[in-house]
Order: structure tokens, then sequence, then C-alpha cells
């Protein structure tokens, strides 16, 4: 290629270049290199199209070749560093500088603008490098040259201003060069700026100063340029504040550094370096107060100081502020490092270590003591400064290690023998051994070495002051080492707290004592013990203002959980003072400080009992006594707070408790006593005389203790006075209460007191309560005790004149208290009280001393009931209906208003008297409204006219009034045990409630109270009850005995003297007394009742035909009565007469109202049904009345019975109707729960199915609650059976197979028990012998079955029934062989079952034994008879477990694939008989398995099958059974979609067997 080819091929790649075709280019230039290697051009294109096709490594190598080529050439150079500035490789930057270096030699004589373009690029190189140095250097040339272009001021400012932002970073790691260089270029700077002065110069002025003061070196050019500054800027505080700092960190304090921080504060008040220079001037002048000041406030201002931090750390340790100065040492480290200064850092490090490690030994805890030990270690010349070394002791004996503390005072004293310090750390070491003595000694060497030493003069005073008995008693040696201590040091707190100490519990000057606290409070304000001191003695020398002011200055500077002194001192004060709230505040302040102080507990308890926070304030002294479980207040208190929460028996456990330690702590006694009388008079509120009574005695005990032991207290003699009143209430003959002899005069430990003494011993302890403290309490109580005890004596009948004397002593002491406070409307309203009683009868007085009481209080309930009664004795029954009516709408819950209205009501006759009455007694129990509202109910009762009323259902039915008056009637007998008339309504209320023994107690008592009287004719009243009453228990002898103590001249008494001797037995003398009593009957009734009495007599001795004729008799009066047509009835039903039954229920339902008596005609109507054998329509009546009275109890527990007697289909239904019959009605409950067993046990209900509701549960329930009940245990029995049977099925083992000889037995005990009618008995107890020998012979226990059966033929030796059993136990083990049979058994067999042919089991049992020896038809002949005679019975469960063994039978024969037509039409015809009957599976499934054996694989077939599996209800043995077979259909239809749902199915409900199937028929089609 020609020269001329080169330039075309060059041209060629510049323009292809041009046209960003680099690879064209390339091309083109690798042609040039062929013919020209060494082409510049070439190279340097090839450099700029590899650097544009993004090859750097090409590039390069194409630009040095280009470079080495031709150097003075700048093209490659330029491409060289184009291409470097591109890639940010930090290897490249070396070589870019490089280039850069080659630029400005080319630049330099030819472009100075590109020069200095690379100039500045090189510069920011150097800078990114951090090459200060360079960078300076370089940038002084630039400026060189823009000087030597003439560059303007301006221009070559901002270039001096540009190289000063390159070179303030790090200046502390320039060398000095770059230094001096950047302060060259600050002085050039601000010379330069213009104006002078301006902001920008100002601004540039001080960073020209920051630079300066990083430069320790450059002092005496910071000062100059502080002072031109100042010159210049005379008002900026800046310059003087870097000059201040200066001089603090040069430790330069002359007169010029003085005038320097005045100046400053005239400047800037509140300039730190001002405030700090100061501070340290004002140290080094031992002003150390003055000092804190200001250290404190400049730091504030300028933190970032070490120097101040360490003088700030001395200055606190000169004042004793030990963890002030920690602070403050631990702030000037954390400086230090911060600022990372090499210069003097080491100094100021050493020197914050040491004043740390002084106030750290002064630190008591040994953690303190280690870290002093660790800054000791950081100092670098501890081993040189003794001093140090003695810290270092002093810190090892703080921490407890005694013998280092020891081995390094011996070091000092070898080394330094004239070391104070060394002889202080000796001494302190003898001082902590408590060897006082040798302490002395060296504590006094170190006075000598060191007279001047405060510490020193201080640790020997201590020495004296613990040092020796003599010594504790004369402490005047002690006194003269704190008072040099103190002269040496003012600031030590600690020798002006023991001065206090002194002058306080030794000298007894209370005021100095005082000053010297104060003095060591204000050195010291964490000193808790000199603080506390303060205010203890301000508070003895009446300065509340000062100590509260202490107290509060302190609090409010405290932080959480500190000075707890002064929080428990301000809430004593407040707590003295009455503010409770700021007192629970400032104590639950101390309690954070220190939770574990039980004093704080107490003193917070107080608060809070203070304020009416009882609850809080009993877990406060609880807690109090937690942590101090001796302290007997504590326990008191919380037994007081118990006391008055009303938890008296708490409170009596914590005052015995006291007791145990203290038994004469008088407190406890009273509380006791207080407590037991508070609980006596709640037992007198509710009726409860007994436990009343024994509280009045343990209350009278222990407060006749406290009394013995002072009985100069006047409130314990009102308190016994109070206990002794309190049986005024009470029945005389029950009070018989022991008191100590003393309180009677005796000698005798304990001496009983009946009503009347107690009431008088009452009044006289009133009487000695009043010599020792007269109140007009304890007079108005003397007088209530006097009239308590005229009350008993009128009661008692004793002499008028005595009455009279008391009532007159008792007006005389009312009138007392009302002198004494006239504002007390209690005190006037006793008073009316006791003037209107009859013994009294001032009504004028009463009324005016009621009326003041409603003037003392207006809202006076008791006053206007009071006044009310008044009025209602004085007959103005207007006046006391506004009394009662006011009363009323003061307090609608105020019982006495309400019997005031109801007397007033009975007394004009108001149909809302009975109301009233009742609703005193529903808002609590008294004695009036008990009486009046039993009179009322009686009365209603005894009306018979009135059943049928709105009035009768409402107040006596709805408001269920004869318990209510029963209850109220009971706590009235007794209290008040002479009322003969309130003790008959009682045994009244009793009989109508069938609590016939309490009924003939009242009666009884009746007897007792008018066997005296002058009316006769009560008397016999009574007489007449009681004997009812007793006749109603059985007692015939004693009822005919009360019957014949009367004249026997009334129908009643004649009437119930035939039925006592009726009852005993006696028929003749039953049958004269009914016929005396017919000849007087005057009324139809009554003889109707006797007629009918007298056929039951004659049906007793079996003369059916005589009853018959007296019923008939009674149903041709003009007024029959229902119960001889009920006798009549009963009568065709138990012998068996359809017609008689029939006639007799017509004729009654005639008469009947079948509302009022529902359940009687629903049960003879039913049992008439059954007798014709119309079951079904038994139920029927039974289930309309139970639709008609869905509230009657009765009606569902009868239905309940009657369905599995005579509908057993309807079970399901019969157990829900015992259910509902045991929620109406417990009692019914009771024995609906066991129908209700029985119902679900002919349902087949088991705990497999509902665990919750099942046979087993509600027996067991009902054998809880009825446990003398044998049906109860023999429907158990019949459970357990029925669960061991179910076991089987699923494959169990039987839970409950010991059961049945202890059932057994226990039913034959409880039929004896219960006197049961001997068929009735006999019937149960074989029944349950039959159930237990099943249930054994069927769990496999043949030889105990076996054995029970012969137990039972000796006992019931006739019964086939037993005969059969033993053939079927005999007969197991012969079955279970399947061997075959000898005729002559077979016939023995067959003989036993004819024995018993009636029944349906023994059939089917014999056909099971045809069955096992092959003999099928004759079977089939069993069963069939076994159809016959259930169909005969109406045996709905024989018919249809006959039917479906009769098609299981035929189903098995079918199985077994022999041909016969009869078989398969025998399963589908008993199999559908049996679905007539009732809704069953097992007929269904045996209907689908008869299908599965004609055509297994049929549509129809699958069809029956899924039925009975997926069919919800149907029991799980029998699903199980349909979904084997169902799985083997499906399998062979290979329809696997439904296998995978029926085997979901099978696992859904747990059936094994189908899936253990399933897995071996899918392994088989695989």
């Amino acid at each position: 290629m020609s020269s001329k080819e080169v330039k075309a091929a060059l041209k060629s790649a510049r323009d292809a270049i041009r046209n960003k075709e680099y690879k064209e280019a390339l091309k083109h230039c690798k042609a040039v290199l062929k013919q020209e290697k060494n082409n510049y051009n070439a190279w340097v294109f090839i450099g700029l199209a590899a650097a544009e096709l993004e090859q750097p490594d090409q590039a390069q190598g194409a630009y040095r070749k280009a470079a080495e080529l031709e150097p003075g050439q700048l093209l490659a150079w330029q491409g060289l560093a184009n291409l470097y500035e591109k890639t940010n490789h930090t290897d490249a930057r070396e070589d870019l500088i490089n280039v850069y270096h080659k630029l400005l030699e080319l630049y330099e004589s030819t472009d100075k603008q590109k020069w200095c373009e690379v100039c500045r690029k090189l510069v920011e190189l150097y800078h990114q490098e951090k090459k200060y140095l360079q960078v300076a250097r370089t940038w002084h040339k630039l400026i060189r040259i823009k000087r030597e272009e003439g560059a303007d001021n301006a221009e070559l400012h901002e270039l001096w201003k540009r190289l000063v932002q390159l070179l303030a970073e790090c200046i502390n790691l320039q060398d000095n060069e770059t230094q001096q260089l950047l302060l060259n270029a600050f002085e050039e700077a601000v010379n330069s700026s213009d104006p002078i002065p301006s902001e920008e110069h100002q601004k540039l002025y001080r960073e020209f100063i920051q630079c300066l003061s990083k430069l320790p070196h450059e002092s005496s050019r910071l000062k100059k340029a502080c002072k031109d500054m100042m010159a210049l800027y005379p008002a900026v505080s800046y310059p003087l504040e870097v000059l201040c700092l200066y001089f603090i960190q040069s430790g330069s304090f002359t007169e010029e550094a003085l005038n320097g921080y005045k100046k400053l504060l005239d400047i800037d008040s509140r300039s730190g370096p001002a405030l700090i220079g100061l501070g340290i001037r004002f140290l080094q002048e031992k002003q150390y107060e003055e000092a804190e000041k200001n250290l404190t406030e400049g730091l504030q201002q300028t933190n970032q100081c070490p120097v101040a931090w360490c003088y700030l750390g001395e200055v606190q340790v000169k004042m004793h502020k030990y963890n002030k100065a920690v602070h403050s040492c631990n702030q000037a480290l954390k400086t230090l490092e911060q600022l990372n200064e090499t210069s003097s850092s080491q100094q100021q490090k050493n020197l914050a270590h040491r004043f740390k490690a002084e106030a750290l030994i002064k630190i008591p805890g040994a953690d303190s003591a280690e870290e002093a030990i660790n800054s000791l270690a950081s100092v670098l010349d501890i081993n040189n400064d003794p001093k140090l070394i003695a810290l270092k002791g002093q810190a090892c004996l703080n921490k407890g290690c005694t013998d280092e503390a020891s081995k390094i005072t011996q070091e000092l004293k070898l080394a330094y023998p004239d070391l104070g310090d060394a002889h202080c750390l000796e001494g302190l070491i003898h001082y902590t051994q408590k060897n006082y003595h040798e302490a002395e000694i060296s504590f006094q060497t170190a006075i000598e070495k060191g007279p001047e030493t405060a510490d020193f003069h201080f640790c020997l005073g201590l020495t004296y002051w613990f040092m020796s008995e003599e010594t504790r008693k004369e402490k005047t040696k002690a006194l003269t080492q704190f008072l040099k201590a103190a002269k040496m040091d003012s600031y030590l707190g600690t020798a002006f707290r023991y001065l206090g100490q002194y002058y306080r519990d030794i000298a007894g000057d209370k005021n100095r004592a005082l000053g010297c606290y104060k003095k060591a409070f204000e050195k010291d304000k964490t000193d808790g013990e000199a603080g506390a001191a303060v205010v203890d003695l301000s508070t003895e020398l009446g300065d509340l203002d000062t100590a509260l002011d202490i107290l509060t200055n302190v609090t409010e500077k405290a932080s959480a959980g500190r000075a707890k002194w002064a929080w428990l001192r301000r809430g004593l004060y407040y707590l003295r003072a009455g503010q409770h709230s700021q007192a629970v505040a400032d104590l639950q302040a101390a309690l954070r400080a220190d939770p574990k102080d039980p004093n704080c507990w107490e003193a917070l308890g107080e608060a809070y009992l203070s304020r009416g926070g009882y609850t809080t304030a009993l877990k406060s002294f609880r807690k109090a006594r937690e942590l101090n479980p001796k302290s007997i207040y504590c326990i008191y208190k919380a037994a007081a707070i118990e006391q008055i929460l009303g938890k008296y028996k708490d409170a009596i456990a914590e005052y015995q408790h006291i007791l145990e330690t203290s038994k004469d702590y008088v407190p406890a006694l009273k509380g006791l006593g207080e407590c037991y009388l508070r609980l006596a008079r709640t037992a007198l509120v509710d009726y409860l005389d007994g436990k009343a009574l024994d509280y009045i005695e343990q209350s009278l005990d222990f407060l006749a203790r406290a009394a013995k032991h002072r009985p100069e207290v006047s409130c314990l003699w009102k308190l016994i006075g109070d206990a002794c009143s309190s049986v005024c209430a009470v029945s005389p003959s029950k009070v018989h209460v022991k008191v100590l002899g003393f309180l009677v005069g005796q000698n005798t430990d304990k001496f009983a007191l009946k009503k009347s003494d107690l009431l008088s011993l009452g009044g006289r302890c009133y009487g000695r309560g009043l010599k020792l403290m007269s109140s007009p309490n304890t007079w108005c109580d003397l007088g209530i005790n006097y009239y308590h005890q005229a009350q008993h004596l009128t009661a008692m009948g004793s002499k008028k004149n005595e009455i009279s004397e008391l009532l007159e002593k008792s007006v005389q002491c009312l009138k007392k208290s009302v002198r004494l406070d006239s504002k007390n409307h209690f005190y006037w309203n006793a008073l009316g009280v006791v003037a209107s009683c009859k013994g009294i009868g001032n009504y004028a007085l009463a009324q005016h001393s009621f009326i003041k009481s409603l003037q003392a209080e207006q809202i006076n309930v008791v006053a206007w009931t009071n006044l009310g009664v008044l009025y209602l004795t004085s007959g103005n029954i207007e006046q006391a209906h506004e009394a009662f009516k006011v009363a009323q709408s003061l307090e609608p819950s105020y019982l006495t208003c309400w019997i005031g209205q109801a007397l007033i009501a009975e007394t004009v006759g108001s149909y809302e008297t009975m109301d009233l009455f009742r609703h005193t007694t529903e808002l609590s129990m008294h004695t009036e409204g008990a009486k009046g509202y039993a009179h009322w109910v009686c009365s209603t009762l005894k009306d018979q006219t009135n059943r049928n009323t709105e009035l009768y259902k409402y107040n006596i039915l709805q408001m269920n009034a004869i318990p209510a008056a029963q209850v109220a009637l009971t706590k009235y007998t007794e209290r008040i045990q002479n009322d003969a008339c309130a003790f008959t309504m009682l045994g009244y209320l009793n009989e109508y409630l069938q609590l016939k023994k309490q009924a003939a107690n009242a009666y009884q008592r009746a007897v007792v109270l008018l066997k005296n009287s002058e009316d006769k004719e009560q008397y016999n009243v009574a007489m007449r009850n009681y004997g009812r009453s007793l006749c109603s228990l059985g007692h015939y002898d004693d009822a005919i005995q009360a019957y014949l103590s009367t004249p026997l001249t009334e129908f009643d008494d004649i009437v119930g003297i035939a039925q006592a001797y009726f009852k005993k037995g006696h028929s003749q003398e039953s049958q004269k007394a009914y016929e005396s009593a017919l000849s007087i009957a005057v009324y139809e009734q009554d003889k109707a009742y006797i007629l009918t009495a007298l056929a039951i007599m004659e049906y007793k001795q079996n003369r059916v035909d005589a009853a018959k004729t007296l019923l008939f008799k009674c149903s041709i009066l003009q007024e029959p009565n229902m119960e001889s047509l009920q006798a009549l009835c009963t009568l065709g039903l138990i012998k068996q007469d359809a017609t008689l039954a029939t006639a007799a229920l017509k004729e009654l339902l005639k008469h009947i109202e079948r509302k009022d008596n529902v359940y009687e005609w629903c049960l003879l109507t039913s049992a008439v049904y059954a007798l014709q054998g119309r079951s079904l329509a038994a139920q029927r009546q039974v289930s309309k009345a139970v639709h008609s009275n869905p509230n009657n109890p009765a009606l569902w527990s009868l239905l309940s019975r009657l369905v599995p007697r005579l509908t057993p289909q309807h079970a399901k239904g019969g157990a829900v109707a015992g259910t509902v019959a045991h929620i109406l009605d417990l009692n019914h409950g009771k024995k609906a729960l066991l129908h209700t067993a029985v119902n679900q046990l002919a349902l087949g209900c088991h705990t497999a199915e509902d665990k919750q509701n099942n046979t087993l549960k509600n027996i067991q329930k009902a054998a809880h609650l009825s446990p003398d009940d044998p049906a109860a245990w023999a429907v158990l029995l019949a459970a357990c059976h029925a669960e061991n049977t179910v076991a089987c099925l699923h494959n169990r083992q039987p839970k409950r197979t010991d059961l049945g000889e202890m059932i057994v037995a226990t039913i034959s005990a409880k039929t004896k028990e219960k006197n049961l009618p001997a068929s009735h008995a006999q019937a149960l107890e074989e029944w349950s012998l039959f159930q237990a020998i099943t249930d054994l012979n069927e769990t496999g226990r043949t030889s105990e079955a076996e054995a029970l059966c012969t137990k039972g033929l000796k006992t019931f030796p006739e019964q086939p029934t037993l005969y059969l059993l033993l053939r079927q136990v005999q007969c197991k083990p012969l079955l279970q062989s399947r061997k075959e049979l000898p005729d002559a058994i077979l016939e023995e067999l067959r003989k036993t079952v004819m024995s018993n042919s009636a029944s349906v089991t023994a059939w089917h049992w014999l056909a099971q034994v045809y069955q096992s020896q092959g003999m099928m038809v004759a079977a089939e002949m069993c069963y069939r008879k076994s159809l016959q005679l259930a169909s005969q019975q109406s045996n709905w469960n024989g018919k249809l477990s006959s039917l479906l063994r009769l098609a299981k039978l035929a189903l098995e024969i079918c199985m077994a694939n022999i041909l016969n037509d009869h078989w398969p039409s025998l399963v589908q015809e008993a199999a559908t008989e049996a679905l007539k009957l009732s809704f069953c599976p097992l007929g269904l499934l045996l209907q689908a398995l008869l299908q599965y054996n004609r055509k297994m694989g049929s549509r129809e077939t699958r069809r029956m099958l899924e039925r009975v599996v997926y069919q919800p209800g149907y029991p799980e043995t029998i699903s199980s059974v349909a979904r084997w077979y169902l799985l083997r259909h499906l399998y062979a239809k290979d329809d696997y979609e439904l296998i995978d749902t029926l085997v979901a199915n099978a696992k859904a409900n747990g059936d094994v067997r189908a899936l253990e199937l399933n897995k071996k028929l899918s392994a088989a089609a695989s």
C-alpha cells in the first residue's frame, strides 16, 4: 500500500469514526498498520474506536503505543486521559495522575487555559486520594500561573478559598508543610477578601481561627488571629471564646485570661468558655460552690470540653458529691474518646481516672470498689504516685480484699514512711476489723504526718465514736475530732451529721443538733439520714413549715425510686394533716424506693384507711405483715378492717392469731368481742337465736377478759352492756349464757345467767361505763336496757311496781341523753318508743319525741314509722296511714312501715291486706309480718270454696304462699314460743307441705301451751290436730290416745279416731267409730266419705261384694263424692272387671272437673284402656292430656312410665317425656329419670352413641337421687348388661362384669327395707336374678351363672324360669362345641321350654338350639310359636324380635345356597311384617342381603345397601355389615369412584373391618 492509500485509509477511518462506525474504522486502521506498524494516527484511531466499542484494554494499549511512538503529541495523551477518566478503578488513578502531569508539561508552553483545566482535574484527583500536600503544591502553582497571567484580586480570592476548602478536612492528620500551606491559604484568603468587614470575611476569619485552634503549636498565631478579628469585629464573641478555650486547655490562668473571661461574659452572659474559665478560677481560690455552679453552667453550653469536666469532677470530689463526680469524670473520658486528641489527652485521661477513683472509693459497695481499681489501673504512672497506690489500697479494702490492702499498706510504709495516706489506710483496715485501739494509733500517726487533712481527723473521730463502752458514753474525744474535720473541710457533711447526732443524743441540745444536721444536709443533699434528722428535729421543735419545705424540695428533685426517707416523712405529715390522697401518693413513692419496708406499707395502709379505701388498706397491712410477721399492729389493723368490711369470721381468725402470741392484747380482745357481737346481731336478724346466743357468750367472754385487764376503759363496759342487751329479742327459755364470774361478783370461772340476769348485768355495765365517762350514747343505751328489762318482766308476769320503776328509770336515762345531745334523732326516737309503751302511756311525750326526732333528721324513716304506730294505736287511722306513706317514700325497703300499712288495711278490711303482708315477708323477717301473712294464708286455705278463683291462684299458687308462710312462721315460733295460735298455723302449713313430723311437733307445742288454758275448746282443737298428725306419721297408738283425750262429740274427732283404729288394724273399733260418725253426719259429702271408708274396710277383709254395695250406695247419694267413684273404678281395675271399671269411669267423668283433677282422670282412663287391651289409646289419652297441660310434670312422668309398658315402639318419645318431667319438677323428676332410663333402654341408647345422654348415665343419676328405690337398681343392672352387650358387638372388653350379684343383693335388701307388697317384691327380685344370670352366661362366666341359678332355686324352688336358665347355662358349652346333641337331651330341653310355654324368649332359645343342630324347620316352628304367643300377649317387642329372628334364620339358609323358594319368601315376608310394626334398620338390612344373595351385581342391590349405609341415624353395627357387602358389590362392578366414597365413609365411622376388606380386595384387583 502506497502512502496515498495509507492516507486514504486513515481518512476513511476518520470518516467512519465520525459516523460512529467504529468497527469499520478498526478495519481501516488495521489495514494501515499492516503496512506501517508505527503509524501514530492509526494507533490513535484504534484507541478511540476501541474505547467507543467498550474495549478498554485494547484502547489503552493503542493509546500507549501511540504515546511511545510520539511522546510530544497531544492526541494519544488526551485519549488516555479520557479513557482513564471513564474508568473508576483505583489502579487507573495513578496512571491518570501521570497522564495529567504529561499534559501539564505539553500545555504549559502552548495553552495556559488547557493547563489550568488539567491542573484543576489533577488537584481533584489528589484530593480524592487524600494527598493533601500535592493538592496544596499543585494549587499554589495554579495560583502562581493565574497571578502571572494578571488575574484580578477576586479571582485569586476564590482560588485561595477553594484551597482552604480542599485542605480544611482532617487537619490533624496533615504534615507540617501542608498545615503551613493551609494556614498561608487562610491568611491570603482573609487578606484578599473584599469588602472588609463583611459577613463573608467574618465567616472566613471564624474558620481560620477554628483551624488554628486545632493546631496547638500555632498558639501565637491563634492569639494574633483572635486579636485581629476582635479588633475588626468587637461585638462578635467567637474569637474571644476560642481564646478563652485556649487558655483553659493550656492551663493558663493569668490576668490576661481572667480579663478575657470577664470581657466574654460582658458580650455573652451565658458563654460556656467564660463560665468554665471563671469556674476554674474559683476552684483555684477554693470557692467550690461558685466553681461548681460556673462549671456546670458552662458545660451546659460547651459540653465538649474534657478539661472542664475534669475540673468539675475535682470540684465535686472536694465537695464530697461523689456520684456527680463519677458522672463528670465519665463525661470527660467520653469526650476525650470522641475528640481523639493525642497531644494532651493522655494527661487529661489520667486526671479524670484519678478523680473518678477518688470518688468511687467514697461510694460504698464492692462494685464501686472494683470500678475504682479499674480506673486506677488506667492511670499510667500509678506505680510512681504513692497517693494513687494508697487509693488502690482503699479500693481493695472496700472490695473486701483486706490482705491485699494490708500488703499495699506495708509496702507504702516501707517506701514512704512519712506518707499520711499509708497510715490512714492502715487505720481504716484496723477500723474495718473493729480493732479500734490499733486504728486510733494509725490515725494519730496519719494526723502527725498530715495535720491539715480533714479525712484523718474524721476517721479518728469515727474510731472514738465506736471505740469502747467508756468512749461511747463520753464522746468528747470524738466531738473534738469531728469539729476539727468540719473546720478543715466545711464540705464534709458526714462530720456535721455526727456532730448533730452528738448534740441530739449526747448533749441533748436539739437546736444545735438541728444546725449541724442542716449543715450536713446542705453539703450533701443525698444524705438521707441527715435530711431525715433535720425534718424530725424541725417537727419536734414545731417548725413544720421548714420540714415541709425540705421534704418538698427533696421529693421534687428526686428521681423514681430515690429519697425514700423524704417521701415517707412527707406522707406521714400529710397523713397527720388529714390530706389522705397526698399521703397515699407520697407513701407509694417511698415504697417504689424500698418495696420491702414494712413500716412504709403500714403507713400506706393507714393512709388508705383514713380516706376510706378499706380493701387497699387491707392489702397494705397484709403486705406489711408478710414482711414483718411479728408485727401485732399490722395483724390487728388487718383484722379491724375486715371487721369494718363485715368479714367477721376472717377478722376473728386474725384476732385469734394475735392472742396466740399475746393473749392479753386488749385491742384484739375488744375486736373479738365486737365481731362476735356483730355476728350475734346478724344471726338475730336471721332468727337464728341459738347461734346468736353462742356468739353472745363468746363476745362476753372476750370483752370481760379485756375489761379485767383494762377496767378503766369505758367503751369496754359499754360493749359488755350491748352484748347483754342483745338477748332482749330471744325467748327466755333459750337464754342460758355463761359469763366470767368477776362480772357478777363470783369467784367461779364461769357463771350461767338467765335472760333477766343478763339484762340486769347489761344495765350495771352501762352504769360502770357512765361512771368512767358520761356520754349521751351510753345514757341512751342504758335507758333502752331498762326498757327491755321491763318488757321481759311484763312477759314473765312480774310485779307492776318493779316494772314501773324500770320504765321510769328508762325515761329518765333517755331524757338525760336528750339533754346532753338534743340534736341526735336516735335519742328522741328511743324516748318516744318508751313513752308510748303500755307501762308509761304518755302519748303526748311520745308524739313530741317523734316530732323532735324528725326535726333533728328529716330523712328519718324510723321516726315516721313509730309516729304512724302511735297514731294507729290511738285510733287515728288516716294520720297513721299518712305517716306510714311518708316513711315508705323515704325508704321503700323499710319493713316496719309496710307492716303498719298492712295492719291498717286489715283494720279497714281492704283486699290488699294479704299482698301487703306478703310484701313484708319478701322484704325481710319480722314477727308481726310473719304472723300476719301466715294468718291470711291459713284463712285462704281453710276456705275450700275459693280454689277456682283467680285470687286464690295468684295469692296461694303463683306467689308460692304456703312455703313462704311456713318459713316465716317457723322463724316466728323460734323467737316467740308461747303463741299457741302460731304453732297451730305452723302445723297446718306443714301438713299442706307434707312435712308430717314437723306438723306433729308444732301441734304438740300448741297442745302443751293450751293444756292449762281455760279455753277447753281451743285445747280440743289442738288435740284433734295433734292426733291427725300422729296418725299421718304412723304413730297410731299415740293418735288414739290423743283423740281419746277429747270428748269425742265432734264429727272430726270421731272420724279421726276411726281412721287411727283402722290404720292400727283394729277393724271393729274403727267400724264402730265410722258408724257413730255416720249417725251424726249432717252433710251428704261427709256420709259419702264414711261409706267409702267402710267400703275400703270391707275390701281389706276380702268382702268385695259388700265393698261394691257400699260404693254403689255412695254413688246414689244426692252429692256423690269423687273419691267413692274413684274407689269403685279402682276396684274394677284390680278385679280385672272392665265393665265395672268403665261404668265407674263414665260416672266419674260426669262429675269431675278435668282441669282440676287432670292427673287422676288421666291415670284412671289410661288404666281402663289398658285393661281393655287398647294400649295405643291409653298412650294417646295421656299424650292429649300432656298437650293440654304442658306445665304439669306429673302428666309427663305418667307418659314416660306408660310408653315402655304399653307402646315400646314410641320409646324415644317416652325418654323425652321423662326428661321434661325431670326439668319441670325435682320431685317427679326422681322417678322421671328412672322412666327415662327405661325408655332409653328400650330404644337401645348406649354410651358409644352418646356419652352425655344415655341409659347408664341417667339411671346412675336416678340411683343417686333415690338410693332406696329397688327399681332403680334393677334398671341399673339392665343398663350394665346392655353396655356389656354393646362392648362385645364392638369387639371391646366389657367393663361392668362384676356388678350383677352385688346389685341383686342390693335389690333384695332394698325391697325388704321399703316394705313393698310381697308379690311386687318377689317379682322384682326374681327378675333381677334372671338378668344377672343371663349377663353372666352371655359374658362366658358359665360356672358363676350356674352357681347363681342353683342359689336362686333354693330361694325360689318353684320358679320354672330358673330351671330354664339353668338348662341354658348347662347347654351352652355343648352348643359351642358344635356337636350333635342326643335326642334325649333335645327332648329334655323341649320339656323345659314347654314348662315356660308363655315365655317368648324360651321359644327363641329352643329355636337357636334346633338351628345349631341343623333342624331348620323345627327352628322355624319355634319362632312361629313365639310370634303367635307375642301376638296373644300384645307383646310388641316379642313380635318384632320373633319376626326378625325368623327372617334371619331364613336368610342364613338362603346364604347357604339351598335351593328352595320357601326361604327367600319367608325372609321377605318376615322382614316386611317387622317394618310394618316399626321403623327397623335390621329389617331393611335383611331385605338388602336377600337381594344381594339373589342378584349380587344388580343396581337394586346397590340401592338397598346404600340406603342402609348412608342413611343417618342407623346403628353402626348394622351399617358396618351393609358396608361390608356393598364394598364387595362395588369391586365386582369395578366402580372405583363409589369405592372411594365408601372407604371415606368407613374411615369417618371407624369401620376397621371394612377397611381391611378394602385392602384385600384392592390387592386382589391389582
